[in-house]
């Protein structure tokens, strides 16, 4: 008997260093996309220039310490911070509502703060050029708050189920997505534009206040969900077995969806609408470590940064001498993945 425990004690071990090293090198993957990130742009930099500019500043040139400091490292850090908060944020509402296709994405958060933003283009045209263009992060953050708001009290008639919130968070979509069609066709030609291109989704309006807000976010809401860990492995056997365990499913459910729409409304009101990194990120996370959230929480983070961080190296080398928005290429690399889940998931999600 002891030795049968001992063999599991060693394998439960064994297996969770395997984990921590799978975490470890997705933070690897992080760090070459992050240091290619800075390094490509429509001015190259060679790597001693770069580390130059990073640690000895004083030493390079002034536009090479611009071109690091001012552009490209805060759009680095912001691609990396927003797409952790975006894996998070999709792991989360993919474990509450117990469905591999849900993420910020497709319950309409994102298209919540898109219909913000079109309103904070167009309201904002007459005032001046400063006061319109911090209205925008304003107005997307309160409109994406708002469509979490209502999914949570829509989905409370029915005491939180998860199937009702995901419908009521589709719905939400198709009408905030009709609702930003209908504002792009009465607006001028420049309000239109600058409509289009927030839609898009970029990095280019990164800086270090909204770097400092985002990763301010995310420090202080991945800990808090981390300490449910426990607690969201035991929902993924079912909501009764989780109430057997003495959880309370309602207040956990309720609790980690406040969490996620905080988190989620901070990281799209600073960079436009991106798509899929909430679907990628935590489909590779599971496929790696599982279920257990100890590791499939910090590792579907991880990997959303890896994406996202990635996504902007490719949008840059893509279209030299400018940047391709980059929802333009995470579209591109998530509709793989969410075809993925449907074939994988369809016998249990589509019947």
């Amino acid at each position: 008997m002891k030795t049968h425990t001992a063999t599991v004690i060693q394998d439960y071990k064994e297996k969770s260093r395997k984990r921590l090293a799978k975490i470890a090198a997705g933070l690897c993957i992080c760090a070459a996309s992050f240091i290619a990130d800075i390094l490509i742009g429509p001015s190259w930099l060679t790597l001693s220039e770069t580390f130059a500019a990073l640690f000895r500043r004083e030493t390079v040139p002034v536009t090479t310490a611009v071109i690091v400091w001012t552009l490209r490292l805060p759009a680095a850090l912001m691609a990396l911070g927003v797409g952790a908060s975006l894996g998070l944020a999709g792991a989360s509402i993919q474990t509450i509502l117990d469905n591999p296709l849900a993420s910020p994405y497709t319950l309409g958060i994102s298209a919540g703060a898109g219909f913000g933003a079109a309103l904070a283009v167009i309201f904002g045209g007459s005032l001046p050029s400063f006061i319109g263009a911090s209205l925008v992060p304003v107005y997307a953050f309160s409109f994406s708050v708002l469509t979490c708001m209502l999914i949570y009290f829509m989905g409370r008639f029915r005491s939180l189920a998860p199937e009702t919130m995901l419908l009521c968070g589709l719905g939400l979509s198709f009408l905030f997505q009709s609702l930003q069609s209908l504002l792009q066709y009465i607006s001028s030609p420049e309000a239109l534009q600058s409509i289009v291109f927030w839609l898009f989704g970029s990095l280019a309006r990164a800086n270090w206040i909204t770097v400092a807000l985002i990763y301010l976010a995310l420090f202080v809401i991945l800990p808090l969900t981390l300490v449910d860990a426990w607690k969201l492995t035991a929902l993924k056997l079912g909501d009764e077995k989780a109430r057997s365990l003495g959880i309370n499913v309602e207040r956990l459910r309720m609790k980690i969806f406040i969490l996620i729409s905080l988190l989620t409304s901070f990281a799209v009101c600073f960079v436009g609408v991106i798509g899929f990194i909430g679907l990628a990120g935590p489909h590779i996370a599971r496929i790696l470590v599982g279920e257990d959230q100890r590791f499939f929480i910090p590792l579907s983070a991880v990997f959303g940064a890896a994406i996202l961080s990635a996504a902007s190296v490719i949008s840059k080398i893509v279209s030299l001498g400018a940047m391709l928005p980059i929802g333009i290429v995470t579209g591109l690399i998530g509709v793989p993945f969410y075809f993925s889940l449907i074939f994988r998931s369809r016998k249990r999600y589509l019947k």
